[in-house]
Parts: structure tokens; sequence; C-alpha cells
């Protein structure tokens, strides 16, 4: 869902009045600035969430670094929470929340955009090149076919992109609190350990950054091998210690399984793109894992699934494109 905080409608963005675009998740908030219709963002930044206040103070303490004399005639700000008609946001996992009319005029702002990140990675799949994508299988794009999201970062994000008349239109959602698309024996284990630790088993418990560590331990658990307590980091920079390769490849498997899923759901015949800070760190992993087998291994419909290419997003900031593109898309001269 898309909030809007409007004083004046967006216009095209110039060197003295540019447009601002960030991408907030739970960990970090990167900002830019578009400076030229159609132009990439310039100027990035990334901020920690945890060092600011809220979503108006990371914003302004951006803009006094790298905005200077120009001031910013529209925002679009992916967020990686809900948002609503209102203009309310909360980010799902980070203590910022707020309304978008008040972050608006706190920066000065014409116009402002909130939007969930994931749907602003939907929107940004057109402008990504082949050098912003790394292939997981061989097979090719159909035409204009919905196309699909999903990447595990603080949280695990899903969206869709279908096409409507002659616009694209981003599908956000809450897909990453699904079920856990558990399939072997060992990963039926692990459920059922983390179903008595928290109740009930979304994807995200373990599709995720805290999930990896999360899945690290309970692998522990399961060969009964006392291990240190390793971070998402430490786990991917360890990744030939034998438990931390196992948590790596066993984290693929069910990634595959669930972007099956999303696919399915989505009927995704353009392709299934996975993003998310994690996965470029275990490139390595990623393509020599179960991944690929799993995304197609879903009786009856394993031929469906097999004509659905599947890549990895290794762009540094798509999700800055995305939100350009939504301004750009209700821009008027």
């Amino acid at each position: 869902m898309t909030a809007m905080s409007t004083a004046a409608p967006p216009r095209s963005p110039s060197a003295q009045r540019p447009w601002l675009v960030a991408d907030v998740g739970g960990t970090n908030a990167r900002f830019g600035l578009i400076t030229a219709p159609g132009g990439a963002p310039c100027r990035v930044q990334v901020l920690a969430v945890r060092d600011h206040a809220g979503l108006a103070e990371a914003a302004a303490t951006y803009l006094a670094r790298h905005a200077g004399d120009m001031r910013p005639s529209a925002a679009c700000i992916a967020i990686a929470g809900p948002t609503s008609e209102d203009g309310e946001y909360r980010l799902t996992n980070a203590h910022w929340a707020g309304n978008a009319a008040e972050v608006r005029d706190d920066l000065g702002l014409d116009h402002l955009e909130l939007m969930n990140d994931f749907e602003a990675l939907a929107l940004a799949l057109p402008t990504l090149g082949p050098g912003d994508l790394r292939p997981l299988g061989d097979a090719v794009p159909s035409g204009d076919a919905p196309a699909a999201v999903v990447g595990p970062g603080t949280g695990l994000g899903v969206a869709g992109l279908i096409r409507v008349g002659d616009r694209l239109v981003a599908v956000p959602g809450e897909g990453g609190h699904m079920d856990l698309p558990a399939t072997t024996e060992r990963e039926h284990r692990i459920v059922t350990m983390l179903r008595a630790e928290h109740g009930t088993v979304e994807a995200e418990h373990l599709l995720s950054g805290d999930g990896l560590a999360r899945l690290y331990r309970l692998l522990s658990r399961l060969h009964d091998v006392p291990v240190e307590p390793l971070s998402t980091a430490q786990i991917c920079a360890r990744r030939t210690d034998p438990l931390c390769h196992e948590t790596l490849e066993t984290f693929c498997s069910l990634l595959g399984s669930f972007a099956g899923n999303v696919a399915l759901t989505f009927g995704a015949r353009a392709g299934v793109y996975v993003g998310g800070g994690i996965l470029p760190r275990i490139w390595e992993v990623l393509r020599r894992s179960d991944f690929r087998r799993r995304f197609e291994s879903k009786p009856p419909m394993e031929s469906y699934l097999r004509a659905i290419p599947t890549a990895l997003i290794v762009a540094p900031t798509p999700a800055l494109s995305g939100a350009a593109v939504r301004l750009a898309s209700l821009e008027f001269a």
C-alpha cells in the first residue's frame, strides 16, 4: 500500500530542486538524490537506523551533508513495513513510526510518497541491466507476464510486478509472514524446534538476517554440537566451516522453495528475482545450492516452474531507482 502526502504534485527534478529517494530497512536507511529526469540516484549514503530518532531526523541529517543549497521538491521513501492510506507508517523490525504529512512538513517538501520497500524493488526491475543480475538457471523471461521479487534482509520481503494496460504496477504484500516451506526430514525437525520456541513458524523466522543466525543455532542443537553464538555476518564469512556451510545450504534450499511458492502465487513467468543484503555475500554457495531444484520441485507444476527464470539482484541500491520510478509516474510538467 502506498501513502501520499502532498502540498503540490511532484515536478521534474533538477539540480536546484532534486528529488529525494530513500530505502529504509530495519538496520540501514539509504538515501540519494535524483537531479535530472530519468537520472540515476547520486550522492548515495547509508545511515544506521539505530543512530537516528526517526525518519525525518535521518533524512535531515542526509540532506545537511549532501544537498547543500538544493531544496528537494519531492521525495519517495521506501519503508520496510506497512504504510496506510492516511499516511501512517511503521518499520516492522525497528522503532521508527509516524505520519507522512509530518515528515513532509519537517523536511519542507512539496510532496512525499511512502511505499513498501519491496514495492520499490519491484518497480526497479525494468531499470536493471545484465550487470545488475546474476542468473540462477537458464530459463528466459516470458514477455509481459508478471514478475516477482523476494529478499531476506532484516526481514523477508515479497512483491509482484504486473502490467495493467500500458503501465507496470507493483503489488506489495507481507509474504514473509507465510508459513515456512519445510520439505526434508531435517527441515521438519527444525520447524518442530522452532514451533516449540515461538508457537508458530513464519518463513521470516529463518529466511532473514536474524533467521540465519537462528538456523545456525537450531542446526547445532539438532547435531548436539556445542558452538559459539555467531552473527549473520560471521556465518557468511565462515562458510567453509562445516556447520556454517550446512546452515547456508539449508537457508538457500528453504529460500528456493519459498521463491517457488511466490512464483506460483503471482504467475511470475517473467521471473522471480531475489534481493536483500545477505545473498550477494554468499553467491557461490547460492549458485551451487539446491535453490533452483527446490524452486522447481512442486508436483505437478514442475514444467511450469522450469520455464520461469530466477536471478540474484546485485545492483547496490535498486530500491532507490524504484522510488524514482514511482515519482516519475506521478510527475507532471
